[in-house]
């Protein structure tokens, strides 16, 4: 007879670009192949939970996980800058989302999801995820710290770390430059946070091609997807 999990996770990353799903087990090893869907222009939240229902009309789960690119509270929206709507503050997306789909939700910012999934539980780590924007989580002994949208914090006079190396900074300067101020950002965040471990994640990970210390690694999203099942556990 087929080993049927105990808990089947429906795990969604809402995206600048691609509004993805996948089904995990209780110990987060993919169980479903992913479906990704172009993330609608205006990302209201309406056309957002209309993605969400056509992607998963052919899962089986029994709860929800989603990482969403703002800043997430209590699964209330209050901010999405890379959206580009305001639409979505104060909005209650974990409860929109659990009335449409009828199953229990937690919603968190989609780089502390990807924090959890990545994180090993030991010491101090910051997880950064480098996309559209420029996200991060801090977990201290595999607890998930209070989030900070240091995308929206200044690194120089006059841009934002989101201005300063996000999607449309790499598109603009180049490679190049942009591994120079990606130099300078890690160099930052050393200071600031004094991390043990450092897991750098996203769609534009791939394009650092200078020396990482050694307790800098990076890792795929299919590794951070996996915070999806321990975010019903922390």
């Amino acid at each position: 007879m087929e080993n049927v999990p105990a808990h089947k996770i429906l795990t969604i990353d809402i995206g600048g670009s691609h509004v993805k799903a996948v089904i995990l087990d209780a110990q987060g090893a993919l169980i479903s192949d992913y479906k990704r869907v172009p993330t609608p222009v205006p990302a209201t939240p309406e056309a957002i939970l209309t993605a969400i229902k056509r992607i998963v009309t052919e899962f089986s789960f029994d709860k929800v996980s989603v990482g969403f690119p703002g800043y997430v509270k209590n699964g209330i929206v209050e901010t999405a800058p890379n959206l580009g709507t305001e639409s979505w503050i104060h909005y209650n997306l974990a409860e929109a989302i659990s009335q449409i789909l009828q199953k229990p939700v937690k919603l968190v910012n989609d780089a502390d999801l990807q924090g959890l999934g990545l994180a090993k539980g030991k010491g101090l780590e910051l997880v950064i995820t480098l996309g559209t924007g420029f996200g991060t989580a801090l977990i201290n002994n595999g607890i998930l710290m209070p989030h900070l949208e240091l995308a929206h914090h200044p690194v120089t006079k006059k841009k934002t770390y989101d201005e300063y190396i996000g999607q449309k900074a790499l598109d603009k300067i180049g490679k190049k430059r942009w591994n120079k101020r990606m130099e300078k950002v890690i160099r930052i965040l050393k200071v600031v946070f004094h991390y043990d471990s450092l897991f750098i994640s996203g769609g534009n990970a791939d394009k650092l091609d200078f020396k990482l210390d050694s307790n800098i690694t990076i890792d795929s999203n299919r590794d951070g997807i996996k915070g999806g099942a321990k975010l019903w556990t922390s």
